[in-house]
């Protein structure tokens, strides 16, 4: 389970980072490109990406 947390956050960390890159406007080619509301998207995600990788590697479960 520890290994399928980390691949989820980091998942949710790609897919966060490319909302923002887009809402930025360094990934040009989307309606997303240039707008703010996707930036914060991204933002969020990739804070949740973090806390739910974070959360798999140091989690333990109560044996």
């Amino acid at each position: 389970m520890r290994v399928g947390g980390v691949v989820v956050g980091l998942l949710v960390v790609l897919v966060g980072g490319t909302f923002a890159g887009q809402g930025l406007g360094y990934i040009p080619g989307s309606f997303m490109t240039g707008d703010m509301h996707w930036f914060w998207i991204g933002s969020v995600m990739v804070v949740a990406g973090l806390a739910i990788g974070g959360a798999a590697l140091f989690y333990r479960r109560a044996a």
